[in-house]
């Protein structure tokens, strides 16, 4: 065997796949933004009641297989629901705040760190408190279900607090966004496969952190050019008037934002979106709701340059 030129293939193996680039918007999203993931678990206290399922199945002359009754421990306890749906409430948020990596990891701007882990902190809170009001109240509902499940009642379904503490929790994940070392001792074919691979799946994230953006500009755009018109309604009288709308200051804090983030938060430099992040915060610039509402040629002032942001920057965006 030539060990030789064993060790000389592999070498230049190595060389082949140290000389791979890795994507450049990879190494931009690695340095401005990290990975985040909340998981937020519950009870859902539901249990298969295998007597009833084959109670119906029997009754309808069907397989066993073809049915099964889920029962509801706690018929729809409005303490035990507010936590449900406030798991609901924190996912929602993070595809609010963060956008899509993969799975249930999301990409957060570094620049929103500061907010989001304050907001994660509130969140946290708000879920523990929610869990502390159900769990002094779990004997009472036990107690409860006893009379509203009638012959399905079985305490044993039902565990003690301390068992059922440990089913509810929320916890934050973080991670820097990975940088895979290509120096392996692989086939040049293969390296290139995987550089390939690993190419496309970078350029997919970043086409829809992209995406999301333009919609993100597009839609607050929008509702803050709506909020400035004005609508004509008829009067008892039958005459026309002029209504303006409702100007909310949550509207221009939530597009003020979106400024300050996809000011350092750009991946690809995209010139159309940083020119209307740019031209939305010189409009925004030292305005409140207050003003737009009490000054009519502001607020007309306004809708006008933010229509012809949104006449601009919809037909680059794709969106």
């Amino acid at each position: 065997m030539n060990t030789q030129a064993t060790n000389n293939g592999n070498n230049a193996a190595t060389n082949a796949v140290t000389n791979l680039q890795k994507p450049k918007h990879l190494i931009s999203l690695a340095t401005s933004s990290v990975l985040v993931s909340v998981e937020v678990k519950v009870w859902t206290a539901t249990k298969q009641n295998r007597t009833v399922s084959d109670e119906v199945t029997s009754a309808k002359k069907a397989s066993k297989d073809s049915g099964r009754f889920i029962e509801n421990l706690l018929a729809n306890d409005i303490d035990h629901k507010r936590i449900l749906n406030y798991r609901q409430t924190v996912y929602n948020w993070t595809q609010r705040i963060a956008f899509d990596f993969a799975g249930t990891q999301r990409v957060l701007p570094q620049v929103d760190l500061p907010r989001f882990m304050r907001e994660y902190e509130i969140h946290k809170a708000d879920f523990h408190k929610l869990v502390e009001t159900f769990l002094a109240k779990y004997p009472t509902i036990i107690s409860n279900m006893a009379f509203i499940q009638g012959d399905m009642f079985d305490r044993n379904n039902y565990p003690t607090v301390e068992q059922i503490k440990d089913k509810f929790g929320i916890q934050l994940f973080t991670a820097d966004v990975p940088m895979h070392d290509w120096r392996c001792q692989i086939s040049q074919d293969l390296a290139e496969d995987l550089h390939n691979n690993y190419a496309r799946q970078t350029q997919e994230i970043i086409d829809g952190i992209l995406t999301r953006q333009a919609e993100q500009v597009i839609n607050v755009l929008t509702s803050l050019s709506h909020c400035c018109g004005v609508d004509e309604v008829t009067g008892k009288d039958g005459e026309i008037k002029i209504k303006k709308r409702k100007i909310y200051d949550a509207t221009i804090e939530k597009a003020l934002l979106l400024c300050n983030t996809f000011r350092e938060f750009n991946l690809t430099n995209n010139t159309a979106l940083e020119e209307a992040r740019a031209s939305m915060e010189k409009v925004l610039r030292g305005v409140d709701g207050e003003m737009l509402r009490e000054n009519e040629v502001m607020r007309e002032q306004v809708k006008d340059d933010l229509d012809d942001i949104l006449a601009k920057f919809r037909p680059l965006s794709g969106v």
